[in-house]
């Protein structure tokens, strides 16, 4: 794959020791890419420094490789690829084979229909092939989320969207971990364009990682996503607030 100057679609693949995942995946979006007949970029971001052959995987079959700046935390990896980004379309998803290439036909057709695509569990047709224990427990919090932020969306989790790459630049997130996923939806639905943001979702089916064990550790996980849950009430608090008083 060639590297474009000005690509029409940046695809952010954060990565942690996923070395022997991305030999299987990057060839496979590679060609899903190269159907879909637009100038494209791969960002595969990496740990700050190299743990696995990550690198040289990335340089085998033509696309960016780049260490995470600003330390080692998901969070970081995904400021890191938004930075780096060209593309006046962003798709992240996961290094880990959970989320199928081949979704990315679906989400780049809707692309001038909404800001924000997002591969849905939670919608009907959508499938997860998690244990149990986490589905219900992704599937709790993400109702909370919907219900007291207000947030119209059903899988507000996954990171598997497609961004106008405008409004995802035009913010700045700071979350350290999985949580920035829920900042950046909800940064992106409030702050721009007026409260005119408009989310679509498509069902999908999330599949098992590869090889492996998940980066995501269960009781750190939900932490995370109940602090994330009160910083981003207090952000929605704050912002109302502020209408508010414009007004008085």
């Amino acid at each position: 794959m060639e590297i474009n100057k000005f690509p029409e679609l940046t695809v952010i693949l954060p990565a942690y020791k996923e070395a022997e995942n991305l030999s299987l995946l990057l060839p496979q979006l590679i060609k899903v890419l190269n159907n879909i007949d637009t100038e494209t970029e791969i960002l595969v971001i990496d740990s700050e420094l190299p743990l696995d052959n990550t690198e040289s995987i990335c340089k085998e079959n033509g696309v960016i490789w780049l260490p995470r700046k600003g330390g080692n935390r998901y969070g970081d990896a995904i400021r890191t690829g938004i930075r780096a980004s060209l593309g006046k379309f962003v798709i992240i998803m996961d290094s880990d084979g959970s989320h199928n290439p081949e979704f990315i036909h679906q989400m780049w057709n809707k692309r001038f229909e909404a800001d924000i695509i997002i591969a849905s569990r939670y919608i009907p047709g959508g499938v997860t092939e998690n244990p149990w224990i986490l589905v219900a427990l992704s599937k709790v919090l993400n109702i909370v989320f919907k219900i007291i932020l207000g947030l119209p969306v059903y899988d507000i989790s996954d990171s598997f969207r497609l961004y106008r790459g405008d409004l995802l630049r035009s913010i700045q997130p700071t979350y350290a971990n999985f949580d920035i996923l829920e900042e950046i939806l909800a940064k992106i639905i409030w702050l721009n364009r007026g409260g005119k943001t408009k989310v679509i979702e498509l069902p999908f089916t999330f599949e098992q990682r590869k090889f492996g064990k998940p980066k995501r550790k269960l009781i750190v996980f939900g932490i995370q996503f109940i602090l994330a849950l009160f910083r981003l009430w207090r952000l929605r608090n704050q912002r109302s607030f502020k209408k508010l008083n414009s007004k008085v």
